[in-house]
């Protein structure tokens, strides 16, 4: 009987042991009870965090002087999340531009509104094609206003999983899934970069500074063409202008892209794994297949009663070269407007849209948008039936 009492006792003594208070030694480099605690340095912790403070001001002052000194000035990135803002501003009866990015750049909204009674709601996105932009309002079954599109046959044609596609369905993704979360963030974002100039993910991010390193092509793998510098601004309401450094004649960046446009508008060649024969069919199969796509999306939007319009925007020198030769009009535009039986508006075609001149080739100046969209109104007004 004592035993047995003694072997209680001892049992009751184990949980006072297992959590009993650890020694300084357990505290420090840990020990059999569970309680611990992180010792902390006597160190100046106060003048660390000044210290610290006044390095990581001094470097983002610096960053911000020197990314100014190159010559960019705070402005909004275009990105999906202000694409989704302005989409949200899209109501059933809305005046709405899509397509790429000479829709972006070309036109005045300001003027717009003049010319058709109506403030416009700008959806085009830079580098994208227009589809994804254009199914979202035909499956809009409370959307029958008017719809401005921009054409752009290497982008209008973009097959699924090229960057022109995926950056489109980027902006349509967002705006059906966007969570309070991230609209928060893009309020925030906003007003930093309209005071920041250095918050250019696409250029002075570390991805984008790594994506510039000159890197040739090796056997068996070629360095996809790299895309054009900031050479932009752009505005709440989504209203881009051409940077004026851009725009000055003879401008060293203007030349640079330029040589930009054109590795870019190239198509690449036909993958080695696959006979031409065959690429070339997939390749017109998947432009038979967009234009059936196009035609009934558009014979949605009009049946509720909207309309639209097809605008080819002005292109120049070496770029306009290249497009002819490789997409020649007969064999996209010409088919796009009768295969929908919409209204089209070729630059070209009218003496007083086609006398600009694209300082990089590819998009107008902030001056010559505005007059150019106030020469394009009328055209609009005539092929909408206005």
């Amino acid at each position: 009987m004592p035993s047995f009492i003694s072997n209680f006792k001892q049992r009751l003594r184990l949980p006072r042991m297992f959590f009993r208070k650890p020694t300084r030694e357990e505290q420090i480099h840990g020990g059999p009870p569970l309680e611990f605690e992180r010792p902390i340095p006597p160190v100046p912790w106060r003048g660390i965090s000044v210290v610290v403070t006044i390095v990581v001001v001094t470097a983002t002052i610096a960053w911000e002087l020197y990314a100014r000194a190159l010559g960019y000035a705070p402005t909004l990135n275009d990105n999906e999340d202000l694409w989704t803002k302005a989409r949200r501003k899209v109501k059933p009866e809305s005046l709405v531009i899509i397509g790429d990015s000479r829709a972006w750049f070309d036109v005045d909204l300001d003027e717009f509104q003049k010319g058709l009674g109506k403030r416009p709601i700008q959806l085009a996105m830079a580098g994208s094609t227009v589809w994804p932009a254009l199914a979202d309002l035909a499956d809009d079954k409370n959307f029958h206003g008017t719809v401005i599109c921009s054409f752009v046959p290497m982008l209008f044609f973009a097959p699924p999983g090229t960057p022109p596609m995926e950056r489109a369905e980027k902006g349509v993704k967002r705006f059906h899934n966007q969570t309070p979360a991230q609209r928060a963030s893009e309020e925030l974002g906003m007003w930093l970069e309209e005071h920041v100039a250095f918050l250019k993910p696409d250029d002075l991010s570390l991805e984008g500074l790594l994506n510039k390193l000159p890197i040739p092509n090796r056997p068996g793998a070629d360095v996809p063409p790299t895309f054009p510098p900031y050479f932009q601004t752009e505005d709440r309401e989504r209203r881009a202008r051409m940077w004026e450094k851009c725009a000055e004649p003879g401008s060293d960046l203007a030349k640079k892209i330029q040589q930009i446009w054109l590795p870019l508008f190239t198509p690449p060649p036909p993958p080695r794994y696959i006979p031409n024969d065959v690429f070339m069919k997939q390749i017109n199969d998947a432009i038979a297949q967009r234009f059936r796509d196009v035609v009934a999306a558009v014979e949605r939007i009009r049946a509720r009663g909207g309309k639209i319009v097809f605008v080819r925007f002005p292109h120049t020198g070496g770029l306009k070269e290249l497009e002819d030769r490789d997409t020649p009009r007969a064999k996209n535009w010409d088919p796009l407007l009768k295969a929908t039986k919409a209204p089209g508006i070729y630059y070209s075609d009218f003496p007083e849209l086609s006398g600009f001149n694209c300082p990089e080739w590819s998009h107008l100046s902030a001056g010559d948008s505005v007059e150019f969209t106030k020469r394009l109104v009328p055209h609009l007004r005539t092929a909408l039936k206005m």
